[in-house]
């Protein structure tokens, strides 16, 4: 089973991540038993069950570069102001 980063898992819902760890936990019990055919289903529903919060970590992302422009276009304008 493969994990997703701590960055989006820090974004799941409290139901999302209890669900979350539910299914990594039946994945993980499915690989001990050599299930793979079943793991992977298991699999492919965390990656459905995490891309909400992998869009939440993009809008931050995408928040914070623009205050970053936002502060670079402030910069300039007080460079150019002090000519």
């Amino acid at each position: 089973m493969r994990h997703c980063s701590v960055q989006v898992r820090s974004l799941l819902t409290r139901d999302e991540l209890d669900r979350y760890n539910a299914l990594m936990e039946v994945g993980g019990y499915l690989e001990d038993q050599n299930r793979y055919d079943l793991v992977y289903m298991v699999q492919k529903e965390i990656d459905i069950l995490i891309l909400p919060a992998i869009e939440r970590l993009k809008e931050q992302s995408r928040d914070r570069d623009l205050a970053t422009a936002e502060f670079l276009e402030s910069l300039k304008s007080q460079d150019e102001e002090e000519r």
